[in-house]
């Protein structure tokens, strides 16, 4: 078993807070009109990171990278585990749970759980809940902590929020009165709302930001209670609380596509000890939360088995940056991070890989053939029912409603000039030099990464691996040549030219 307990004695617990469709849409993060009082308290006492991105803005995807340290090509958790949909992470994959069962850690989840299999999250206390009842939430946490005062173990708990996911009405955020006299929000008037750049500003949109905004501050209300159950607990001195949102905010243009809107999410990290009031502009990727949160445990890069057939993980802890307010340089942190979503629901199938780095955001896109696809909340939604009945062209704040739907091979943005990533540039011959970098790299992590979205000629190079040892030869182009489909006298695939063929 690791050290679990600091050089003063005190044991390292961890307390870690997701959000459900939540985005960026906090005062410290500078939204305007919505009440965050203890969320931007907790930023003002810890790390807030505004370079920080999820692999996938899928609800269970993005989880499972949070809590495998892996993308979900990696883990198996392509898509949503709920319902019909029943994606799950690959059985023998090494999960946050698992590992801090081993480390004698008190593990627990209380609301959200939305992964699976049970028999690969084996958190010791689960207490699984739909609840939008912030209050119930809370004092489910504190009997947790109480329990592990009263077995003198350090824990690790996760709180899921239903909190701001949208409901099964068409434009409810499930604003009903729980009748928790602690919970207080204020309401919120459509002239209030400020309209975010990638929607249109149209009373539908209105409507449902307000009721948007009602969710997001009952979030918040929780997240005082909770860290209020801490404190009273004597425990705010010895843990390592971490909240998060799993994908961006739940409207069209957002969740669910690698778009910054949809993966460019709060990360606020407090840190006993260490000094508050951090907003760090460097870069983060949720597959470096596992190795941060061993690293506090005093278990860095420790595994179940050295003989686990679970990939390794490639994040870096980011706990030695906590208190860097300036940009590290290159050779100390990394500037760029990637990405990988499969599915959302298991009829959203649009396969895509994404590299970002400070500059440039690179997409590829593999399944491009195919319109891009709704996820049911979002088409049900007033908001997308008001955009798509506007005058034609419709659009989607900046973005053409066909650039949307239909998208190329590749995709290339200047975030610096084009942070909506409308403008792509993937043809544009002045930026042929980094296309073919960020194709390299982008294949490159891949390859290392054993992806099965790995195409040449249409088809998955790892899928097909046994038949290249075989002696078969793929030709080197991302699709198949239907004219000239032969792969005689053509150049073939190969790992040493990976990013050298033109698309």
């Amino acid at each position: 078993m690791a050290e679990s307990r600091d050089a003063s004695g005190q044991k390292k617990n961890i307390l870690f807070l997701i959000a459900d469709d939540l985005g960026k849409y906090l005062n410290c993060y500078g939204a305007k009109n919505i009440k965050t009082p203890n969320i931007n308290l907790l930023a003002s006492q810890g790390t807030q990171f505004d370079m920080a991105f999820t692999s996938t803005a899928s609800c269970s995807a993005s989880r499972s990278v949070m809590y495998t340290g892996l993308h979900t090509h990696q883990n198996g958790q392509y898509g949503l585990a709920c319902e019909r949909h029943h994606f799950a992470t690959f059985d023998y994959i090494e999960t946050v749970p698992a590992v801090f069962n081993s480390l004698g850690y008190q593990t627990g989840i209380i609301g959200k759980v939305h992964v699976g299999p049970a028999s690969s999250y084996p958190w010791e206390i689960r207490e699984e809940s739909g609840t939008r009842n912030v209050g119930w939430v809370a004092d489910r946490a504190e009997s947790f902590f109480e329990k592990a005062k009263e077995t003198d173990r350090p824990f690790h708990l996760t709180v899921g929020y239903i909190d701001p996911h949208r409901d099964l009405t068409r434009s409810g955020f499930g604003n009903e009165d729980f009748g928790d006299a602690r919970v207080k929000v204020t309401t919120v008037q459509p002239e209030d709302v400020e309209i975010p750049s990638f929607l249109n500003d149209l009373p539908e949109v209105r409507t449902e930001l307000v009721e948007y905004y009602q969710s997001i501050q009952r979030l918040d209300a929780g997240v005082g209670l909770i860290l209020d159950a801490l404190e009273r607990q004597g425990l705010s001195d010895s843990t390592l609380v971490c909240f998060v949102s799993d994908n961006g905010a739940p409207f069209i243009n957002s969740k669910t596509t690698l778009y910054d809107a949809g993966i460019r999410l709060p990360v606020i990290v407090r840190a006993p000890q260490l000094k508050g009031g951090v907003v760090s502009p460097n870069m983060i990727s949720y597959i470096d939360f596992f190795p941060t949160l061993l690293d506090w445990a005093g278990a860095k890069g420790h595994v179940l088995s050295e003989n686990s057939r679970s990939p390794a993980r490639l994040g870096t802890s980011f706990l030695q940056i906590l208190d860097a307010k300036e940009l590290l340089p290159e050779e100390k942190w990394q500037h760029h991070v990637f990405g990988s979503h499969t599915f959302h629901e298991v009829q959203n199938y649009w396969p895509t890989r994404y590299l970002r780095s400070r500059r440039y955001k690179y997409h590829r896109n593999l399944a491009w053939r195919l319109d891009f696809p709704f996820a049911s909340d979002m088409y049900g939604s007033l908001s997308w029912d008001g955009i798509r009945n506007t005058p034609p062209p419709v659009m989607l704040g900046p973005r053409s409603l066909k650039n949307y739907i239909w998208r190329p091979q590749e995709e290339l943005y200047d975030m610096e000039k084009d942070p909506q990533e409308v403008n792509n540039l993937a043809l544009n011959e002045e930026y042929e030099n980094v296309i073919k970098e960020y194709r390299t790299k982008l294949e490159a992590w891949q390859l290392k990464t054993n992806d099965a979205w790995l195409y040449r000629d249409g088809v998955s190079v790892a899928m097909n691996q046994h038949h290249i040892d075989a002696g078969l030869k793929i030709p080197d182009r991302f699709e198949i040549d239907v004219d000239n489909p032969g792969n005689r006298d053509v150049a073939c695939w190969s790992p040493e030219n990976v990013g050298q063929r033109s698309a």
